[in-house]
């Protein structure tokens, strides 16, 4: 049995605009890290968190990667077994990247490793499921899912949980924006309406619809003419500064489309080539900075592996 592994899990894009707690894709970057090592004294302990500011909780209850871990360790029966947990968040919190999303994956990924593997990654997707609960007051998969299975998922069911692995178009390029502004998880969840009109509701599940179908077939102007939020978007894009006007500088740079990363504030847009990919994350940096607010700017492609391990670390 391994004694120590470093494990990588990417941030995330939930919703897919038109998918809200449904849909959601992995990024190749930016992730987190975590080193986990077999260790004599028993039971689940963070030693070290670093990139988080001192935001994060060290009690092992109260942290989403130790708490989901202990849950792990109790469902197999293997609660004897000490481990030591070193987080390094290489993203940022509150972001709207699935952040704690990615460390919790990636602590479930590493004990599950360490264990021999005694669960798929299915299997592993529950106690995911349970950090996101600790974490923001409610368990969705839109993140857990793509970050633990990779590529673009769809969660059918949740009771019981069902979640697919969607096709990935080969030429699906993502510019993502993280402003620096404060948009907090639960804040932008209340905001949400519990009751919606049915003619709205009709579109949104016409729009779902015609996002699978493109994605199946490769069918990119299909994907962008899918990808619009009439329920959501308009109640959350109100936190975001500047949204209107970066969806517009977006859109007129060849972006298939252009909406909210999870609850915000971070933003992204979809094309079909690198090139018109780094233009648009450039435009909208640039735009940004040109009003005074500071921003973290990706280009990514959809990352079909989810977490994996560092293979420098395991021994």
């Amino acid at each position: 049995m391994k004694d120590q592994v470093g494990v990588f899990a990417p941030a995330t894009v939930a919703n897919m605009i038109c998918g809200y707690d449904i849909l959601g894709f992995a990024l190749e970057r930016p992730g987190d890290e975590v080193q986990m090592r077999i260790s004599e004294r028993p039971g689940v302990h963070i030693v070290q968190i670093s990139g988080d500011e001192g935001r994060l909780p060290m009690d092992p209850e109260k942290n989403t990667v130790s708490a989901s871990v202990k849950a792990l360790l109790k469902a197999l029966g293997k609660e004897e077994i000490g481990l030591e947990i070193v987080l390094e968040k290489q993203m940022p919190i509150g972001s709207g990247l699935g952040s704690s999303a990615a460390s919790t994956v990636a602590g479930l990924f590493a004990a599950n490793y360490l264990l021999g593997e005694p669960l798929s990654r299915q299997e592993l997707l529950p106690y995911a499921i349970m950090g996101e609960e600790l974490a923001c007051g409610f368990g969705h998969a839109d993140n857990v899912a793509p970050s633990l299975l990779g590529g673009i998922t769809l969660i059918r069911s949740y009771e019981p949980l069902e979640v697919i692995n969607l096709p990935v178009p080969r030429d699906l390029h993502v510019s993502l924006i993280f402003p620096h502004v404060d948009v907090p998880t639960r804040d932008a969840r209340k905001m949400i309406k519990e009751q919606v009109p049915l003619r709205g509701a009709v579109k949104q599940w016409g729009n779902v619809a015609g996002l699978v179908a493109g994605l199946y077939t490769s069918d990119y102007a299909l994907i962008g003419r899918s990808m619009q939020d009439g329920l959501i978007e308009p109640v959350r894009s109100i936190l975001i500064p500047e949204f209107e006007v970066l969806k517009k500088i977006a859109l007129e740079n060849k972006a298939l489309t252009f909406g909210i990363s999870g609850s915000g504030p971070s933003v992204f847009a979809l094309s079909t080539d690198p090139a018109t990919a780094m233009n648009i994350r450039n435009s909208l940096e640039r735009h940004l900075t040109g009003v005074g607010i500071g921003c973290n700017a990706y280009v990514s492609r959809v990352n079909p592996h989810g977490p994996q391990i560092l293979t420098n670390l395991a021994k």
